[in-house]
């Protein structure tokens, strides 16, 4: 198997832009708001790598996951994110006193991890990298999906990073809660109607 520059690019470009406006974009720009980035970021980027070798392993067999069951788990996660978020923001007057921030790097890591684990299954880009591997081999599509997930999650947690720093905590927990809680509702459609 040989390297091929031009279907690692591929890949990377279809899945980038694929991945840009997806949930689990706007799921990792929450945590980064309220986690510490870096630990969100190896959370994202571990399920990210764990989806791209399922798609490149056996992306024929994904077609048999039962896509209602999946996507219910995930409204309810993401559900279950809205709500602690929502919580979290409530009318304390001191906003770094009154926000308990989930901390430590296992904590951080496996939230983040099972938050895009469950989510990203039958997504788009996992489904996408699936038939590149199958027409552009297996290992330039594994590195060029991999790569652009990866980086999405950066480009969300560090514009989660920037939005806290210029917005009050509260305010941030109160978007995200609702980010969150949209998330779901959409996740919901997407079970009933897809």
């Amino acid at each position: 198997m040989t390297l091929d520059p031009l279907a690692i690019l591929t890949a990377f470009g279809l899945i980038f832009l694929a991945e840009l406006p997806d949930k689990t974009m706007f799921a990792s720009l929450a945590m980064g708001t309220r986690m510490r980035p870096l630990y969100v970021w190896f959370g994202t980027s571990t399920a990210f790598i764990v989806h791209v070798t399922i798609a490149v392993g056996a992306g024929s067999l994904l077609s048999l996951l039962p896509d209602m069951a999946v996507k219910l788990v995930s409204a309810a996660l993401f559900a279950f994110g809205a709500i602690v978020l929502l919580r979290s923001g409530g009318d304390d007057e001191n906003d770094e006193d009154g926000a308990k921030t989930l901390t430590g790097f296992w904590p951080v890591y496996t939230t983040a991890f099972m938050a895009v684990f469950i989510s990203e299954w039958g997504d788009l880009t996992q489904i996408t990298t699936a038939n590149l591997a199958a027409t552009n081999g297996w290992l330039p599509t594994a590195i060029g999906s991999a790569a652009a997930l990866m980086s999405v999650s950066a480009l969300a947690l560090l514009a989660g990073r920037f939005i806290a720093k210029r917005v009050p905590l509260k305010t941030v927990q109160r978007f995200g809660g609702l980010c969150m809680a949209a998330l779901a509702v959409w996740t919901l459609i997407e079970a009933f109607t897809g």
